[in-house]
């Protein structure tokens, strides 16, 4: 028996080996059998129509998807699913790009559609776990890694929309907000623009996806970026020469913004931290956390308990379980509609006591104009009429003296009459 020295934390024997056996070749093994069986990512794009999400895409990997443009007049949220297959230095990477069309556009009809897709990834992959032949290590994994949030740069706080829909899906997939067309804003609006964001997020009790900090290798830049959240990024596949160097930029009459350069955007900071750092972590995250929790409501669902003993396989009951949550979660939906029509209801008529609080204040200015016209008018009226009276009374005098001046010249004084004769 080993003494207590020779035991780890959990009370195995700590052995060491007289000589090379050769499992220090199980990385080399598992990178090897990773390589021909290559990788699989799954984004999600989330934004209003035109904001740029098919550019960013194409900026992101450096290619051009070719994807087609989206209508401002889709009748509903469609989620359109395109897959490719890329190859980086021998390491082939499946792709699969799903972006939301028509989001933003129809108020009642935006956030269920994207809500249902990434549940149906879960519960596709749920089924063939439950198979009794299954194969996962052939299985295609379409569940949604990342979903990435377009916010709007208004520069002003979330829309309800955005906050609604990140509140639905920041249990279901690791969400990383983005800031488009960032180069709308200037430094100094970015920034108080993402420090509303993070408020808005904080208040409402949205959760982001955080880069992990438990990892030596990248907890420094991990700390780094999580407070650069959410990126501002600027996306184009044009090419600009810059001093006598070609670089991908959007070009204005007032200058040039590079997309590389993290003077003028975080697009930098997306792809090192998206790509480059912590795509393995999105897809184990997703695996551990999100589908862990879906997995475990759809099971209890079902019947199952925290154990294999305590299984009910009761069919009725499982479909008063399935029942009950419907139930419960139509109840959550309508609350959240009310919730959402209240706001809509107080916020509408906020605007009505600020809109009738103006037209208060502009009929006083306006009665006040008025009063001052009036004040005006009369003052200008009672001098014409003193004008009048004064050039009335000037003129009898005028004809007085005028009549005087006759009758004297036609009857003279008698002492020069005698003179005269």
């Amino acid at each position: 028996c080993g003494s207590m020295a020779d035991l780890d934390s959990r009370g195995v024997r700590l052995l060491t080996l007289s000589g090379h056996v050769g499992f220090d070749s199980l990385p080399e093994q598992l990178v090897c059998r990773q390589l021909c069986q290559g990788f699989t990512f799954n984004i999600m794009c989330v934004g209003e129509t035109g904001i740029g999400k098919s550019t960013l895409m194409n900026t992101l990997f450096n290619t051009d998807f070719d994807s087609q443009e989206c209508s401002h007049f889709e009748r509903c949220v469609r989620l359109r699913q395109c897959c490719y297959n890329l190859c980086e230095c021998d390491v082939h990477l499946r792709l699969t790009i799903v972006e939301a069309q028509g989001f933003g556009d129809q108020m009642d009809k935006d956030v269920e559609p994207i809500v249902n897709y990434v549940d149906a990834q879960f519960e596709s992959y749920l089924q063939e776990e439950l198979k009794v032949q299954r194969c996962l290590y052939d299985y295609l994994d379409t569940r949604v890694h990342v979903c990435l949030y377009f916010i709007t740069p208004t520069g002003h706080s979330l829309k309800s929309l955005d906050l609604v829909t990140l509140k639905r899906l920041d249990s279901k997939v690791n969400i990383i907000p983005i800031i488009a067309k960032a180069d709308t804003l200037t430094k100094c609006e970015l920034l108080k623009f993402k420090n509303k964001i993070k408020n808005d997020l904080g208040r409402n009790g949205v959760r982001i996806y955080q880069f992990p900090t438990d990892d030596e290798a990248v907890a420094q830049i991990n700390v780094a970026m999580n407070a650069h959240l959410p990126f501002a990024v600027v996306g184009s596949m044009d090419e600009v020469c810059v001093n006598n160097k070609l670089v991908r930029a959007r070009e204005y009459p007032w200058g040039v913004v590079q997309v590389d350069d993290d003077d003028h955007s975080d697009f930098g900071k997306l792809r090192e931290m998206l790509i480059r750092v912590n795509m393995e972590d999105l897809r184990e995250q997703t695996h551990r956390c999100h589908y862990e929790l879906y997995r475990c409501c759809r099971l209890k669902e079902m019947g199952y308990q925290s154990s294999l003993r305590e299984y009910k396989p009761s069919l009725s009951q499982g479909s008063e379980c399935v029942e009950a949550m419907r139930k419960q979660l139509a109840e959550e939906l309508c609350r959240k509609e009310r919730e959402m029509k209240q706001m809509i209801v107080n916020r509408m008529k906020q605007k009505e006591v600020e809109v009738k609080e103006m037209e208060r204040e502009l009929q006083a200015r306006l009665e006040c104009l008025k009063r001052i016209y009036q004040e005006e008018r009369q003052k200008v009226e009672e001098k014409r009429k003193q004008l009048e009276d004064e050039k009335i009374a000037f003129n009898q005098r005028k004809a007085a003296c005028e009549a005087m001046m006759k009758a004297q010249a036609a009857h003279p004084p008698r002492g020069d009459r005698e003179q005269n004769n």
